[in-house]
């Protein structure tokens, strides 16, 4: 799952204290109230532009938002979750149908993963994921082991074509779904220990690979949609 990849953006207090610098050392240069006045302008302009960037980028990065848990495991709500994971090898072949190469190898935002690489992702995380449900289930709050997301996605079979890992998460996914749904309700509230996020149940687990699933198909999508593809 991505969400250990960063994007360093200059915190607003530091924008503050930058822009302040800024002012104070043109206003020596400057004399009168009125290019005093401009100066500010210009400076809140450029604050602006600042946020406005990060914006821009925060949402070429979550295109649906970022991962919420959810407030209920009611049946129903898990229901949609995994009809979300039912339906990802069929949106995700749709989401790329039709790439050229250069397309599969073009970044969805600025230093990003490429299309290719977003794919060979997605057939990872979900593997880690699904066999992290059956340890939860086979075991008592088991500890699991993270990866480096990153370093997986630069691995020599990120760069192989992205057929064999559409297949691999058409199959997975078929078994997953089978277990989902064969899953009782206090099956969903067992879980794992995860190092740096601590106690996950299983119906968060879920919850949290449908996001995954439409966040990083909608990375696709929208790339598609601003290249005119």
């Amino acid at each position: 799952m991505c969400f250990s990849a960063s994007c360093e953006v200059v915190p607003y207090q530091n924008i503050d204290l930058i822009s302040g610098s800024l002012e104070r050392l043109a206003a020596r240069k400057l004399h009168g109230r009125r290019s005093r006045v401009a100066l500010r302008g210009f400076i809140l302009l450029s604050r602006w532009d600042k946020v406005s960037a990060m914006t821009e980028q925060d949402d070429l990065r979550y295109p649906i938002g970022r991962f919420t848990p959810p407030a209920s495991s009611l049946s129903g709500i898990r229901a949609a979750y995994i009809q979300t994971l039912r339906q990802l090898p069929a949106n995700l072949r749709a989401a790329v149908a039709g790439l050229n190469d250069d397309q599969l190898n073009t970044p969805y935002r600025e230093d990003g993963w490429t299309v290719r690489q977003v794919v060979h992702h997605i057939a990872d995380s979900h593997i880690n994921a699904y066999v992290r449900t059956k340890l939860a289930l086979t075991e008592d709050w088991p500890t699991i082991k993270p990866y480096d997301e990153a370093a997986w996605a630069k691995l020599p079979d990120s760069r192989l074509p992205i057929d064999g890992s559409l297949a691999l998460i058409e199959a997975l996914h078929g078994c997953w779904v089978a277990l989902l749904e064969a899953m009782t309700d206090d099956d969903f509230r067992k879980g794992y220990n995860h190092p740096e996020r601590g106690r996950v149940n299983l119906a968060t687990a879920l919850a949290m690979y449908a996001w995954h699933s439409r966040h990083h198909t909608a990375h696709i999508t929208s790339l598609r949609a601003r290249m005119g593809w």
